[in-house]
C-alpha cells in the first residue's frame, strides 16, 4: 500500500515513484488479491463503495489502440505493412511475415503499449475510470478470421489487476462486432455492415449476444462486479443503416440476456451502456422506460464535421484563448446532454478529443490524411506557444463541463515509425498532460459553460442531479418493468433486416449447441517474451483464498452460438451468397431443403467485393444537436 511519493516495484523488477497529490493510494495484497480497498483520489469513492451515478463524476480516459488496432493510435505498426487498412488486413500481413515475428508482433504490442506506470499516472492525474475497448476475438475466432485469438484476454486481466491496485473503475467496451457494426476500421474490418444488416446480419447478432453473455458472466462475479460496473455492449453501431427499431430489438434482447445472468437491481451485474448511434440524444427519449440500469453514451466530435478552419490560438468572446471553440462545445453538447439526463437517464461521453479538426497522422485511416491547411500548426506540438496550449485547454475544459461525466479518447498515441514523433498530438491525454494543454486537475472544468454559454430565457431547467430509482438500480428488484408495448414493438428476431436479400425467416442463423466458453481468471500460457512470465504473480491468490471460475450463474447452462452442422453461410463481412443463388428455405441441417443454396461456408475462401466506405466517418458531430 502506498500514497504520494511511495515506491512501486513492477512485475519485471523496475521501480517508479507514485505521484498523486490528490490523496489517492494504491493497494496490493497477495493474501487478498481481489481487494477493493484502493482509491484514486479523495473525491472518488474507493472500490469497496458503490458508485453513485449523478453524484460521483466520471473523469475517465480510454485505452484506445491497446487491444483494437487503429492506424492513428499506433501508426508505426501500420507503417510496417503499407497495404494494411484495418486489423483484418494487418493480421493477414503479419501472419505472412514470419521472418519479422508474424502475428506475435501483436502480443508484443499488448505487452508494452500500456504499462503499470501508465495506470498509476492515470490515477495521479485526478482521473477515476478507464474505458477499455476489447475485441470479440479476445474470446474466440472462427476459422476464416485472421485475428489473434484469445491472447488479448491475458493482457486485459493484467489491466484489471492494475486498475484494482490503483482504485480505477473500468468500463468494458465491446469495440468490435462480428460482421462489423459500422464498416469502420476500428470494428475489425473495413466492410459493408453485416451486423443487423445484410445477409449475415442475424447470425452475427446471435454470435454477438453469446459473447455479451460470456463477458457478463465474468464481470458479474463478486471479485469483479465493483471493478467493472459499466459495460458498453456495442461500440458505435451505425443506427442510420441498421435502423432504430432493429437496433432497439437487439438492445432489448441483450438486456434480457445480461439481466438473466446477474439478476435485477444495483450490484446485480453491470450498468448496460448503449451508444447513441450518431443520432440526436433526443431521439432516445423514453427508450425502454422502466428497465434496470441502461445508460447512453455519446461520442461527440467536431473533428469529422467538415473543414474546421477557425483558429484556436486566439482570444474568444470571453477574452480568453480558444477562439470560438470553448463556447461552441458548451452550446453544442451541454443542453442536449443535460436534457438527455432528464429524458433518458444516465448519459455520458464515452469519447471526445482535444482537437477541433481532423489533423493528425492517419486520423482518417491508414495512409489517409487531412487536407486542412492548418494541420502543420496543430501537429507541431513541440512548438506550441502559451496561447495555443491555453486555447486547447480551454476547449477541453468546456467539453468536460458540458458532458459532466466523460472518457477522453485516448490516453496514449504512438509515434510514427519514420519521424519518431507523435503526429496526432491532440488525441493523447498523456502528451497534453505532460506538455501543458490538458488540465492537471479535471475538477477545474466545473462551471465553464455557465460563464461561456448561460442558458437563454425560457430554456429547460437544468437537470436536478437525481436519476429515477429504476435508472440506477436502486428501485425494489421486483419493480423493474419495461412496458409491454416496448416488448411487443421490438421482437427478437426483428421483423426486418436492412440490406438483406431474403426475409428474416430465410436468413442464416446459428445454433446454441457449442460448449460454453468460460473466460479464464488467470493467465493461460505465458506472456510475450518482453514481459516476465510472472506478470500477474503479485495479483495471484494464495492457495487458501477461493478463486473465481469465470462463470457467475451456475444455472446458466445453455450452449454457445455455433454454425449449424451441414449448413453453409455467406461471407461474415460481405454477406455474398455463392453464385448469387438466393435461398428459398431456411437451413436447419444436412437434410434441410435450403442447405444447398444457403451460401458461402464458414472457413471457405471468398474474394470480397470492393469496400465502399460508409458515407459518414466515425465520431461525427451529431446531427440535430
Amino acid at each position: 500500500m502506498g500514497g504520494d511519493g511511495s515506491t512501486v516495484v513492477t512485475e519485471n523488477g523496475t521501480q517508479f515513484t507514485y505521484t498523486n497529490r490528490f490523496g489517492g493510494f494504491w493497494v496490493q495484497d497477495p493474501s487478498n488479491p481481489y481487494t477493493y480497498a484502493a482509491q484514486p483520489n479523495s473525491w472518488t469513492p474507493p472500490l469497496n463503495t458503490s458508485w453513485r451515478f449523478g453524484i460521483d463524476k466520471i473523469y475517465g480516459v480510454n485505452l484506445g489502440g491497446l487491444f483494437v488496432m487503429e492506424p492513428f493510435i499506433t501508426p508505426d505498426i501500420f507503417q510496417r505493412y503499407p497495404t494494411a487498412v484495418d486489423e483484418w488486413t494487418l493480421s493477414t500481413a503479419m501472419r505472412n511475415d514470419t521472418a519479422n515475428g508474424g502475428i506475435a508482433q501483436l502480443e508484443a504490442h499488448y505487452a508494452t503499449f500500456i504499462s503499470e506506470q501508465d495506470i498509476a499516472e492515470i490515477a495521479g492525474a485526478g482521473l477515476n475510470w478507464i474505458r477499455v475497448p476489447l475485441p470479440f476475438w479476445a474470446i474466440e475466432t472462427y476459422p476464416e478470421e485472421p485475428f489473434l485469438a484469445k491472447t488479448s484476454w491475458n493482457y486485459f486481466l493484467r489491466i484489471l489487476s492494475w486498475a484494482r491496485k490503483y482504485g480505477l473503475r473500468v468500463c468494458l467496451d465491446l469495440h468490435t462486432i462480428p460482421g462489423s457494426q459500422n464498416g469502420f476500421d476500428h470494428s475489425g474490418r473495413l466492410s459493408p455492415i453485416n451486423f443487423l444488416s445484410g445477409n449475415m446480419g442475424l447470425a452475427n447478432a446471435e454470435r454477438t449476444l453469446y459473447y455479451l453473455r460470456v463477458l457478463t458472466e465474468f464481470i458479474s462475479q463478486p471479485e469483479y462486479r465493483n471493478l467493472v460496473p459499466l459495460f458498453g455492449i456495442v461500440n458505435e453501431a451505425l443506427t442510420g443503416v441498421i435502423g432504430t427499431d432493429v437496433i432497439t430489438s437487439f438492445y432489448l434482447r441483450a438486456y434480457d440476456v445480461l439481466r438473466g445472468v446477474g439478476g435485477m437491481g444495483e450490484g446485480k451485474g453491470p450498468v448496460i451502456s448503449i451508444g447513441d448511434g450518431f443520432q440526436a440524444l433526443s431521439s432516445w427519449k423514453g427508450f425502454l422506460n422502466g428497465s434496470d440500469r441502461i445508460a447512453i453514451e455519446e461520442h461527440p466530435y467536431f473533428s469529422f464535421g467538415g473543414p474546421m478552419l477557425d483558429p484556436i490560438a486566439v482570444l474568444g468572446p470571453d477574452g480568453n484563448p480558444g477562439g470560438k471553440w470553448p463556447k461552441a462545445a458548451c452550446d453544442n453538447w451541454g443542453p442536449s446532454t443535460n436534457q438527455s439526463r432528464t429524458d433518458f437517464g444516465i448519459t455520458f461521453a464515452g469519447e471526445f478529443a482535444a482537437s477541433p479538426n481532423d489533423c493528425g497522422l492517419f486520423l482518417h485511416g491508414a495512409n489517409v490524411n487531412s487536407t486542412d491547411p492548418d494541420c502543420p500548426i496543430y501537429d507541431d506540438w513541440q512548438n506550441y506557444n502559451d496561447t495555443m496550449k491555453q486555447g486547447v485547454m480551454n476547449f477541453v475544459l468546456a467539453q468536460m463541463d458540458a458532458f459532466d461525466d466523460w472518457f477522453f479518447w485516448t490516453w496514449k498515441i504512438g509515434a510514427s515509425q519514420f519521424s519518431g514523433q507523435i503526429e496526432t498530438p491532440l488525441w493523447s491525454y498523456q502528451l497534453g498532460l505532460r506538455n501543458g494543454w490538458m488540465p492537471p486537475d479535471p475538477r477545474v472544468a466545473f462551471g465553464r459553460c455557465a460563464v461561456l454559454s448561460p442558458p437563454p430565457p425560457g430554456a429547460p431547467p437544468a437537470w436536478n442531479g437525481t436519476y429515477a430509482p429504476w435508472q440506477t438500480g436502486s428501485a425494489p428488484r421486483n419493480t423493474f418493468s419495461i412496458a409491454a408495448s416496448s416488448s411487443a414493438s421490438f421482437p427478437w428476431p426483428p421483423a426486418t433486416i436492412s440490406n438483406a436479400q431474403v426475409p428474416v425467416s430465410l436468413l442464416p442463423t446459428y445454433t446454441d449447441t457449442a460448449a460454453i466458453i468460460t473466460l479464464p481468471v488467470t493467465v493461460t500460457g505465458t506472456f510475450a517474451t518482453v514481459v516476465t512470465p510472472t506478470s500477474l504473480s503479485k495479483a495471484m491468490p494464495s492457495p487458501t483464498v477461493s478463486m473465481p471460475d469465470g462463470w457467475f450463474d451456475k444455472g446458466d447452462t445453455r450452449g454457445g452460438a455455433v454454425p449449424i452442422q451441414g449448413c453453409v453461410y455467406p461471407d461474415e463481412y460481405f454477406g455474398n451468397f455463392v453464385g448469387g443463388v438466393i435461398p428459398t428455405a431456411p437451413c436447419t441441417g444436412p437434410s434441410s431443403p435450403g442447405q444447398s443454396v444457403a451460401g458461402q461456408g464458414v472457413g471457405a475462401t471468398q474474394t470480397p467485393a470492393p469496400v465502399v466506405p460508409p458515407p459518414a466517418k466515425r465520431r461525427v458531430l451529431r446531427k440535430g444537436d
